[in-house]
């Protein structure tokens, strides 16, 4: 379950109850984006918070972008959630899509890809393992309670990035924007090959998508709602084109019904993105998915 970050008005108490309430329920893990030119909550902060306020879930970045980040800070950032966590912390990663958050950030938008990505990642995996990267007296610390630092995943819908994300990645945090489970089979199978031609292990398959649970025409309206604020960078006019067939809106059947398929090609998680700080959606959501517990 996806923390609703980028729903408006939350506040600590909000943050908090829907954290507890998913660390409570029969979700593996909790996940949480970043944005710069947003009102979100800053997610290394958040991070703190969230491994204060839960003890069982694994607490999953969906995803950072470690461009806009000092890659030494950023590594001892999440060594530091890793530490309070207990070990907890998988760390999602991408290049972003919006250049105004590298503006924001004063980024270089020509590090907005995969490359720059990889040479941050090969920077955090140094400090992660106790490498001085400066002739400081000490490395970096604190050193992170799993061994070589936290899982690593890739941000992607792409079968590209799949394939260059193979060398440091443990696996896939994607995303679906119309449910099709046979074009995400096929990424799957990308990153499948990748990893075995790499001589990795099999990889940790993931994806998300948004959601709104309940009967008739207000789940798809609140879905439609979510995009438009979401996706403030697109034109309103092509939001509204793609928001009926963006994201899932329905009743629990049906939302048994698509996460079998997830089940069916091998998805190892999926990661449900709410479009709506209602807490009732999680405890509702929680009601309806305790047969894959």
């Amino acid at each position: 379950m996806t923390m609703p970050v980028m729903e408006p008005n939350l506040d600590a108490a909000t943050l908090k109850a829907w954290a507890r309430a998913v660390d409570g329920g029969p979700f593996s893990s909790l996940c949480w984006g970043e944005r710069m030119c947003f009102d979100n909550p800053h997610s290394l902060t958040l991070l703190g918070a969230l491994a204060a306020w839960t003890d069982r879930v694994r607490l999953v970045t969906t995803v950072i972008v470690p461009q806009l980040h000092d890659p030494v800070m950023l590594a001892k950032a999440l060594a530091t959630g890793d530490v309070i966590s207990g070990g907890r912390l998988t760390v999602g990663l991408g290049v972003g899509g919006r250049d105004e958050d590298y503006r924001a950030a004063g980024a270089d938008p020509a590090t907005q890809t995969m490359r720059g990505m990889a040479e941050r990642v090969a920077v955090m995996k140094r400090v992660w393992a106790g490498e001085k990267v400066t002739d400081a007296v000490l490395p970096v610390g604190p050193p992170p309670v799993q061994h070589g630092g936290p899982q690593l995943l890739v941000g992607t819908i792409g079968p590209k990035t799949v394939r260059s994300a193979a060398a440091w990645a443990e696996g896939l945090a994607g995303t679906t924007l119309d449910l099709d489970a046979e074009r995400e089979n096929a990424l799957f199978d990308v990153a499948r090959t990748a990893w075995a031609e790499a001589g990795k292990p099999k990889p940790h398959l993931a994806t998300s998508f948004w959601f709104a649970l309940g009967d008739g025409d207000e789940p798809r309206d609140q879905v439609h709602r979510h995009l438009r604020r979401y996706m403030n960078w697109i034109p309103a006019e092509y939001v509204d084109a793609m928001a009926p067939t963006t994201g899932w809106a329905g009743t629990d059947d049906q939302l048994i019904d698509v996460l079998r398929r997830f089940e069916a090609i091998g998805a190892d998680e999926v990661h449900l993105i709410p479009t709506s700080s209602n807490i009732d959606q999680v405890r509702h959501v929680a009601d309806v998915i305790t047969e894959f517990a």
